[in-house]
């Protein structure tokens, strides 16, 4: 329900929703690629355990999804 009402406001606001998947997009270095556990040492906080980059967990998650969503809308139909 949630998805077709987002849809729909987003087609009449002249927008795009894409889907992507979350999975470990808080948990992924946006500057080298690790995925670790270890690079959530807590609830707010990243911190890559491989080259050391530091911000929020969400501003990470954010930037992760959206790249994934920048990803798909390049991608050939399939």
């Amino acid at each position: 329900m949630f998805l077709t009402i987002l849809h729909a406001k987003a087609e009449s606001a002249g927008r795009e929703v894409i889907a992507v998947d979350p999975r470990n997009t808080s948990r992924t270095c946006p500057e080298c690629g690790h995925v670790s556990a270890e690079n959530r040492p807590t609830q707010d906080k990243f911190h890559c355990v491989a080259c050391g980059h530091t911000a929020h967990a969400d501003t990470v998650g954010a930037l992760n999804v959206l790249r994934a969503g920048l990803v798909r809308r390049e991608a050939p139909p399939a």
